[in-house]
């Protein structure tokens, strides 16, 4: 009978902790009545209510799955028990920087630029800011997505559903171990430094969305901590947890010294960043005889923009990778939309991509002649993710390609793989 309860009484603690956690948030937004508390992003004075209110969300939302919502080791019990401890912690270390309920006023040591007090609110802001982006992105709506949620670069998205499944947050030590069967991590300082730089909201444990971060600043996967070492570590210019004010402070002190745009220290010398600049091998995309043909027919080609028919597509979203142009990409994101146009998966960011033209004339007779035009391939700087195919655009007249000859790169030597769809959602 126990064990039949247990499940119940697990739910019935982690209501009470939600419960706890707005109560103190609640109290943390009445200490917070000083106006300077909200001059220099990110504020508290925003975030604490923003966070109390998608708490109540995530119990409304937990309330209503019950028993039957994504559990397991790493699921949403596992990151609401760690999520809820860290931030009963943070809050008790904000609550004594800041001055007691019914005082308005705070020490102005704590808004005197360079001290301890300052640079401890600083800091426990931005770990607030972390902790309410990790929440909303983990829970959004209230709503567990961890399980599914989709990493914005692809190698990263694979190594961590093959190390980790459908968990969304283990221990900073065992991810050290899984990160470094591809990534050796040298111990000592370095490691502290890595832990430090990926564990945003200082938990001693790491998420998907964590991770997802650090990828995303530190690409190419390739050489992931070469980048944050030359980057992050190395780097003259790397400062962690400055608030906005802070950062404009710095910078305004050493505006008129060579390289202070890019180095906020000021010094006269640029690092030696060489050992990044290196060209990738180009990635590419295989697109079949049949997928040409089929373009062709439609007196199209493959690297017009389906939107606007006008434009070659020059961008991938990430991490959907769907193609348009940039153009129709910025247009897009100007009318407020924050997702791929074609599958309506949150846009995390894009890339540039190029598709050479084709040189020579490729017809229905040519494809035909197995020796010349066997196994083509369509080349691109990036190769986009796999996404699910769509259906054409009936709204969307085709338009004439700009010259005759079909505009793509055909090469060969590689055996052609199933066909595209006309709103071509591309292969990897």
């Amino acid at each position: 009978m126990a064990v039949a309860v247990a499940p119940w009484g697990r739910q019935w603690e982690e209501a009470r902790a939600l419960g706890r956690a707005v109560r103190m948030l609640q109290r943390l937004e009445e200490q917070c009545s000083d106006p300077r508390l909200s001059l220099s992003p990110p504020s508290l004075r925003d975030l604490l209510p923003r966070t109390a209110q998608l708490l109540r969300e995530v119990a409304s939302a937990q309330r209503a799955a019950g028993r039957g919502g994504p559990g397991g080791p790493g699921g949403s019990r596992d990151f609401l028990l760690v999520y809820l401890a860290n931030l009963e912690a943070k809050s008790r270390q904000l609550g004594a920087l800041l001055p007691p309920r019914g005082r308005r006023s705070a020490n102005d040591e704590l808004f005197r630029a360079g001290s301890s007090l300052r640079r401890q609110l600083a800091k426990l802001a931005i770990i607030f800011s972390h902790m309410h982006a990790e929440l909303h992105a983990l829970f959004p709506g209230g709503k567990y997505c961890g399980h599914v949620y989709q990493l914005t670069k692809a190698p990263a998205h694979i190594f961590w559903r093959e190390h980790c499944g459908a968990r969304c947050v283990l221990p900073w030590a065992e991810f050290e171990s899984l990160l470094g069967t591809c990534h050796p991590v040298e111990p000592g300082c370095t490691a502290l430094a890595l832990r430090t730089t990926i564990d945003l909201t200082c938990s001693g444990h790491v998420s998907i969305f964590e991770f997802d971060v650090f990828t995303r600043l530190f690409q190419p996967w390739p050489t992931l901590l070469k980048n944050w070492q030359l980057l992050a570590v190395n780097h003259p210019g790397y400062m962690a947890f400055l608030t906005y004010d802070e950062v404009q402070e710095r910078l305004q002190a050493c505006r008129d010294k060579p390289g202070s745009y890019l180095y906020p220290d000021g010094k006269n010398h640029n690092p030696d960043l060489t050992e990044l600049d290196q060209a990738e091998a180009q990635q590419r995309i295989h697109v079949s005889e049949e997928q040409l043909q089929l373009y062709w027919a439609m007196d199209s080609t493959f690297e017009l923009c389906k939107i606007c028919a006008e434009s070659n597509k020059d961008v991938k979203i990430e991490p959907c990778g769907h193609l348009l142009c940039s153009r129709c990409l910025a247009a897009w994101q100007h009318s407020d939309s924050q997702t791929c146009p074609f599958c309506r998966c949150k846009i995390k960011g894009w890339e540039a991509v190029s598709i050479y033209e084709f040189h020579g004339q490729a017809t229905a007779e040519d494809s035909e002649d197995g020796s010349d035009q066997e196994g083509r391939e369509l080349e691109l700087e990036q190769a986009p993710v796999l996404a699910p195919q769509l259906p054409p655009r009936p709204d969307l007249p085709p338009r004439k390609p700009r010259n005759a000859q079909p505009k793509v790169r055909l090469l060969k030597g590689s055996s052609p793989p199933a066909a595209l769809g006309p709103q071509d959602p591309a292969p990897a």
